[in-house]
């Protein structure tokens, strides 16, 4: 009998996806693990494994043949040599979240360009004050968005930017003729110059050795005093240091930050309390629909690896993405 870990949270506790997922595939052992002792149990004798492991984990598998990561990064993987090296396939759900994401980069920008905290300071204080806000809302429209990595989510972002009216110019590390809504797709040599040209900058990378503080002090030097930045994929591809610096110093105009390079953001961290940043809790894209999305990927490749069939979504492990 096949016999599957599953370690991971999808939207639903582990027990109760085990439940769900022992009625579709009736022939299939699944094995729930909520510990590393119980993961290093569980996958000795695994066939797949559901979740990121550890290293020790993944070290204790004898007959290992797939990991499934139920969401997009996989940089955990990546810094397993014995995992990138070996003979598993990994795959993870790299589609579902696209639409969430990219709607809170839009809820991000809109909340500075018509300064929505503000208004709801006023709100709560019961203040009636028009003036406060003349000639101070920011129009995307005619505006210049510059996205890092044209993937699924920078794609989504955008198609919505494009809706905005915004001019739309990407950096991806693939060579690509642009889509529609976009102008141009420049290589990463033109990094310098799309964050010249951005008033709205948004991280939409894969985190890898290669994009680790790729935009830092010096990049960060480079964008204009108006200019906000989205984090949205990962933290660290924008070094934070640098960026409390410029943020602080009003060098640039704000930044919306959903990833961090130390998660749970510190307590002590700058950041938390400057005026010009918007904080979420790397939770950017948890919809329902999210999630159930996420579901029906495991399902997908669950039956793909039952019949011996090709995967949806494989991983380059050396690549990390």
């Amino acid at each position: 009998m096949t016999r599957i870990v599953v370690a991971a949270y999808i939207g639903k506790p582990i027990e109760r996806l085990v439940e769900e997922l022992r009625d579709s595939f009736p022939g299939v052992e699944f094995v729930p693990a909520t510990t590393i002792e119980e993961e290093k149990s569980a996958i000795r004798n695994a066939d797949a494994y559901i979740g990121v492991p550890a290293r020790e984990v993944f070290l204790a598998a004898r007959k290992l043949k797939w990991v499934h990561v139920h969401a997009t990064g996989i940089e955990s993987i990546a810094a397993i040599p014995e995992l990138v090296e070996s003979d598993v396939i990994v795959t993870n759900a790299r589609g579902p979240h696209t639409t969430s994401m990219a709607d809170h980069v839009f809820a991000m920008m809109l909340t500075f360009a018509h300064r929505l905290r503000d208004l709801w300071e006023d709100q709560k204080a019961h203040r009636w004050d028009n003036k406060k806000y003349d000639e101070s809302y920011l129009e995307l429209s005619g505006r210049t968005m510059g996205i890092l990595a044209l993937g699924g989510i920078g794609m989504a972002v955008a198609r919505r930017a494009h809706g905005f009216g915004m001019e739309v110019y990407a950096v991806d590390a693939r060579p690509m003729a642009p889509p529609p809504e976009v102008k141009e797709v420049w290589g990463t040599e033109r990094l310098d110059q799309l964050l010249r040209i951005s008033d709205w900058f948004v991280v939409a990378a894969p985190k890898t050795p290669q994009t680790w503080h790729l935009i830092d002090r010096r990049r960060i030097g480079l964008l204009k005093p108006t200019a906000h930045v989205i984090v949205l994929s990962r933290g660290g591809i924008i070094e934070e240091a640098a960026l409390i610096e410029a943020l602080k110093a009003r060098r640039i105009a704000g930044a919306g930050i959903d990833a961090f390079e130390r998660e749970p953001l510190p307590p002590g961290s700058p950041l938390w309390d400057l005026d010009n940043v918007v904080i979420s809790p790397h939770a950017s894209g948890v919809t329902p629909e999210m999630w159930e999305g996420r579901r029906q990927v495991l399902r997908q490749n669950l039956a793909r690896f039952l019949a011996n069939e090709p995967f949806l979504y494989v991983c380059d492990k050396r690549a990390g993405f």
